[in-house]
């Protein structure tokens, strides 16, 4: 049985990511207090008609930090494989979240109760779980639909097969992805926001493609990120790493990031990884 537990702050999508695990098949149970993980786990694999289980456990069934050691130590004793997904946000974008929506944050309406002391409470409370968690995703710039891209591609197919890949483009000045392992900053490439024809495009045309790398400078870089990548890759999973995120990041998010990602996207999957790309900032104009 595949075990994956779901945490992370209120308001940062774990709605959203139920209703992906659902569609990619997984038996789905939510704000389950920790306590009562390895009780489920168990009859679920006793059962045996769930292979793939998401269980979800956050601050709506109390303090955390204080059960979930013992739950992970029982998991463990019963040899129950698991997994720990913890899905993060700024604190400022879940407070905007909220005042959008006009729900209530789970912790509102105790301490000072102000959405503010909420939003900071909760956070201390998940810290023990982040910490120990195998994948942590930042929702705080990303949307739905790129939320679900993501799960899919870390999840969709079964675990024991080559490390994944994960390319994210992004623009400097929309602030960096939090959760990448590795971060490039290609804003020392020709940039094809000073050629008129090519402004308005990305670098998923081909002749911006072609203004990034035709230049010498761009062939080194390339040349050497890629002997990075063909050393560190095999490392990382000799090392257990199942998922490696690489953060390619420009002014603006949509020509040589963009283009950068694509070119070591085709390179990582030709050697036989499992990797995609999310270009973050693509659809955003300044």
């Amino acid at each position: 049985m595949e075990l994956l537990i779901v945490s992370g702050r209120a308001g940062a999508g774990k709605s959203q990511a139920l209703s992906a695990f659902e569609d990619m098949g997984f038996y789905c149970v939510d704000n389950v207090p920790p306590s009562m993980i390895p009780v489920f786990a168990r009859m679920a694999q006793q059962l045996g008609r769930f292979p793939r289980v998401v269980v979800v456990t956050d601050v709506r069934t109390g303090d955390t930090s204080a059960e979930l050691e013992q739950c992970l130590q029982e998991l463990r004793e019963a040899g129950i494989t698991f997994r720990i997904l913890f899905l993060d946000c700024s604190d400022d974008e879940i407070e905007r979240r909220y005042r959008e929506t006009r729900r209530r944050h789970p912790l509102e309406g105790a301490g000072d109760g102000s959405i503010t002391d909420a939003v900071r409470r909760e956070k201390y409370m998940l810290n023990s779980i982040q910490e120990v968690a195998d994948f942590r995703i930042d929702t705080t710039r990303i949307s739905v639909k790129q939320l679900r891209e993501q799960l899919i591609s870390m999840f969709a197919e079964e675990p024991d097969r080559l490390m994944s890949v994960r390319f994210i483009s992004f623009g400097y000045k929309y602030g960096v992805p939090e959760e990448a392992d590795l971060m490039l900053d290609v804003r020392c490439l020709p940039n094809p926001f000073y050629v008129d024809e090519l402004r308005h495009r990305t670098g998923l045309d081909a002749d911006v493609r072609n203004y990034v790398f035709d230049s010498d400078s761009t062939a080194e870089v390339m040349s050497k990120v890629k002997s990075l990548l063909d050393t560190l890759l095999p490392l990382y999973r000799e090392e257990g790493k199942t998922q490696l995120v690489v953060g390619i990041g420009c002014t603006g998010g949509r020509h040589r990031s963009v283009a950068v990602a694509e070119d070591l996207n085709s390179y990582i999957n030709s050697l036989g990884y499992r990797s995609r790309v999310v270009h973050r900032d693509i659809g955003k104009v300044s």
